[in-house]
């Protein structure tokens, strides 16, 4: 076996490397090149924002390709662009969109991982008659039986499971992420030992095809008719003012509401059908159940053999956040997960990731985008009622 856990040596296995033009995909390139592998970069040109491909902390565009390029002539490998902007158009950027006006808070790199990424380039570096597609993302993984698992890294601050939960089991047995076992430093200081232009540029910001991150200007130039103005009410009916539209806030915000009040209020519903913003006491907030859709599981054994009873879980519900204990439950068909200590400003259309623990060698058994949640029986009796209170325009 050589370091990738393939049978062949080195020189007799071909790597595929996803070069996105930053440092991490670029040690990861340049680790392979000098234990012997033959080694193929391969570079996605996603999007194309005018100004935006120049920025700093972008991803896949103009001067990250260009990056990705010089690397490539520094190693000594071949390099290669591919064009994937109508692919990550629609896969990505399309119902990104969509997810919002909906009154969702979309996560656009899991939906980027699971297509674009891990499919699309998967099956290129498969053409290419590749033995293995390897990534910069801080994410471990390992021999499990027949395949292989995903683990937590090393690097704790670097931790990018979150956004690899939705990865297929025949993806990661296919996939290598050779940094997991490094940290940010020292990832840094092999790129200088190797003489990389790339060794002290900037991670990537936000979300790469958003400028500034600025997503409602995104939103409103793909979905024009997006941006409808509506109520702001308390949860307890009052009509506190009026917005410009519910794609400019998101469950938990504080800041920026558009409403003076005597008490701090926070987001805590988004009604899309009726084009209202609700907001509350932190309170209302308050979650500790969550149902899931889409779920992936990776755990040993079926899903639906989870038994009635749940199972004991950690659950991490932004990516921000660490793994918290939960229970995870299935039941006529539908998954849930019950927080043990509860969770503010849970968001639809985020994602909620499973673990075993929550050290650094946690695997990851899976986990699923948050359809819904429940919150305390006040709020949702509130909620509820303000279903059936018409819609007006008039502001107390």
């Amino acid at each position: 076996m050589n370091s990738l856990d393939l049978p062949n040596r080195p020189e007799d296995t071909r790597v595929v490397v996803a070069m996105s033009g930053g440092v991490d995909s670029s040690v990861v390139a340049g680790l392979m090149k000098r234990e012997g592998y033959d080694v193929v970069g391969v570079t996605l040109q996603l999007y194309d924002h005018g100004a935006a491909v120049h920025r700093t902390g972008s991803c896949c565009a103009g001067q990250d390709i260009d990056d990705a390029r010089r690397v490539a002539e520094t190693l000594g490998i071949p390099h290669y662009v591919l064009d994937y902007e109508e692919r990550f158009r629609k896969a990505v950027i399309d119902p990104f969109a969509e997810s919002y006006v909906a009154g969702e808070t979309p996560i656009p790199c899991v939906s980027c991982n699971q297509t674009v990424k891990f499919a699309d380039l998967l099956t290129t570096a498969r053409e290419l008659g590749a033995d293995a597609l390897a990534t910069g993302h801080y994410i471990r993984s390992r021999p499990n039986g027949a395949h292989r698992a995903l683990y937590r890294p090393v690097d704790a601050d670097r931790d990018q499971s979150y956004f690899l939960f939705a990865t297929t089991q025949e993806q990661i047995d296919y996939l290598r992420f050779p940094l997991g076992g490094m940290s940010k430093p020292e990832v840094r200081a092999i790129a200088e030992e190797m003489g990389l232009t790339v060794a002290a540029k900037a991670d990537s910001q936000d979300i790469c095809f958003v400028p500034q991150g600025k997503y409602s200007d995104i939103i409103a130039k793909l979905k024009p008719t997006a941006a409808t103005p509506g109520d702001i009410l308390h949860i307890d009916g009052r009509v506190l003012g009026r917005h410009e539209g519910i794609l400019r806030y998101t469950i938990g915000q504080r800041r920026g509401l558009g409403v003076a009040s005597g008490e701090p209020l926070y987001v805590v519903h988004l009604d899309a059908e009726r084009a209202r913003v609700i907001v509350g006491p932190r309170e209302a907030l308050e979650t500790h159940r969550i149902f899931l859709r889409d779920m992936n599981w990776l755990g040993d054994g079926a899903f639906a053999a989870i038994p009635a009873e749940g199972l004991e879980v950690y659950a991490k519900v932004r990516s921000t956040r660490p793994p918290r204990p939960a229970v995870l439950r299935h039941a006529d068909g539908r998954a849930s997960v019950e927080l043990a200590d509860g969770e503010a400003g849970i968001a639809p259309g985020q994602a909620c990731v499973l673990y075993t623990d929550d050290g650094n060698e946690a695997r990851v058994l899976g986990g699923g985008f948050i359809e819904r949640s429940e919150r305390g029986a006040e709020a949702e009796r509130m909620l509820s009622r303000l279903r059936t209170l018409p819609v007006t325009t008039s502001v107390a």
